[in-house]
């Protein structure tokens, strides 16, 4: 560390960080998802998944099956990433690929019985990572931070 960062970390080890930086909802958001983030992925690995595992699988369960391009608009997943999340599903048995019978040049994707039981396994494992992350929050506090996030999110959705 230099001089100029070492007088920023007190005795503590605390870092300090200026009020103006702190009060800024843009840089405390892309902290919280630094965190989040990592927390999630690291989650996730020890249940021998990825989130663009429980993406695709939420996205079954919920909406039924869909072609390639269905899922990678759900999910939020690219298009040229989403074969190699299928391929991935595939192999562990947890989706099912067939040709579509009215499209054979495309192919739609179907969660299997596997892959809801593994998906029903991810929500608990999400619940007890998320439950880690919003830990300070009271669950009143949780619900309207979730509400706010989303309400952000879905106009700045529509607006992009």
């Amino acid at each position: 560390m230099t001089g100029a960062e070492t007088a920023d970390v007190p005795e503590d080890g605390a870092l300090r960080t200026p009020d103006r930086l702190r009060r800024r909802a843009s840089r405390l958001l892309s902290q919280l998802a630094v965190r989040s983030d990592r927390l999630i992925a690291e989650g996730l690995a020890r249940a021998d998944a990825r989130k663009w595992h429980y993406a695709v699988l939420a996205s079954l369960q919920e909406y039924g099956p869909g072609s390639q391009a269905e899922l990678s608009s759900r999910s939020g997943i690219y298009r040229s990433d989403m074969v190699g999340v299928l391929n991935e599903l595939v192999e562990r048995g947890l989706v099912e690929r067939a040709p579509d019978p009215d499209d054979r040049r495309r192919n739609v994707i179907t969660i299997s019985a596997r892959g809801r039981r593994h998906l029903r396994r991810l929500d608990k494992v999400l619940d007890d990572l998320h439950d880690e992350l919003l830990a300070p929050l009271s669950p009143a506090e949780r619900d309207r931070f979730v509400r706010l996030l989303t309400r952000l999110v879905d106009h700045h959705t529509r607006n992009s």
